[in-house]
C-alpha cells in the first residue's frame, strides 16, 4: 500500500527497511521520519553510503531510543531478485539478531561484521575486488577481440581455468553482446569508487588500481554509459 509520505510508514511499522541512492538522502529522510516517534523502531539501511554519516546516524538514532543496522547488500539486482545476494551487517549484535528473519528475507547469507559503520565499510571491500574482476574481464575480452581470437572461446576458455571469477557468469556474455540493460548501474559503481578511494585516504591504504579503475569507469560515463549496466566499462577499451 502506497503512502504520502515517509513519516506515515514509520508510524505504521515497527522495522523499516531503507534502500537510497546516498547518504545524504538517508539523513534527510531519518531526519523526517524520527521526530514523531514516540516509541522504539529497528532501521535497517542497505544504502551504499559514507561510513562515518552511517555511524552519526546510528549514535542520533540511539540516543533516541531506536536501534540501527547498516545492512549492505552484496550482488546486483538481479542477484537479490533470485534470493542469491549476501548481506554484511553492522551494528548492535541484539538488534542484529532480532532482525534475523527480516535480513534473511533480503540475502542468501547474512555476516555480522561488527559496529556500527562496519557493514559499509565491507561492501566497499566488496565492490572493490568485483569492480576490479569486472574491468580486468573488460579488459581481456577486449585484449582477445583485438588480437583476432574468438572472443566467446577466449571467454569459455577464461571460465574452465584458474582465472575464472563469478563476474564472468554475470558479465561476460552481456560485454561480448554489448548488453548494457542495467542490473546495477555503471554511475553507482563509480560513486562507489569514489568511496572507496576517499575511505583509502583516510586511513592510509595504497590503492592505485582503484585510481586506474575510477578512469576507466569516468571515461565509460563520459561515453554516455552511465545509466547502463556496469557491464558497459568494457566500452573503455574499445
Amino acid at each position: 500500500m502506497a503512502v504520502g509520505s515517509a513519516s506515515e510508514v514509520a508510524a505504521g511499522c515497527r522495522s523499516i527497511v531503507l534502500s537510497l541512492p546516498d547518504s545524504g538522502v538517508v539523513g534527510s529522510v531519518l531526519g523526517e521520519v524520527e521526530a514523531g516517534l514516540s516509541d522504539t523502531r529497528l532501521f535497517i539501511d542497505t544504502t551504499t553510503g559514507d561510513p562515518d554519516d552511517t555511524v552519526g546516524c546510528s549514535k542520533r538514532l540511539a540516543e533516541a531510543g531506536h536501534d540501527f543496522l547498516d545492512a549492505s547488500v552484496g550482488g546486483s539486482s538481479k542477484l537479490l531478485e533470485s534470493g542469491q545476494a549476501i548481506l554484511m551487517v553492522g551494528g548492535d549484535v541484539d538488534a542484529f539478531q532480532r532482525s534475523s528473519s527480516i535480513l534473511r528475507a533480503i540475502g542468501e547469507r547474512v555476516f555480522h561484521v561488527g559496529p556500527a559503520g562496519a557493514g559499509i565499510r565491507m561492501k566497499l571491500v566488496f565492490n572493490l575486488v568485483l569492480g576490479l574482476n569486472r574491468a580486468v574481464l573488460a579488459e581481456g575480452l577486449a585484449f582477445a577481440s583485438r588480437y583476432g581470437l574468438s572472443v566467446l572461446q577466449a571467454l569459455e576458455i577464461l571460465e574452465a581455468g584458474p582465472s575464472y571469477s563469478r563476474a564472468m557468469d554475470a558479465k561476460g556474455r552481456k560485454m561480448i553482446a554489448r548488453d548494457f540493460a542495467p542490473e546495477a548501474r555503471l554511475s553507482q559503481h563509480l560513486k562507489d569508487v569514489g568511496l572507496i578511494l576517499a575511505a583509502g585516504e583516510g586511513c592510509g591504504a595504497q590503492l592505485p588500481l582503484s585510481i586506474l579503475h575510477r578512469q576507466l569507469l569516468e571515461q565509460a560515463e563520459s561515453l554516455g554509459f552511465g545509466a547502463a549496466d556496469n557491464s558497459a566499462i568494457i566500452e573503455s577499451f574499445r
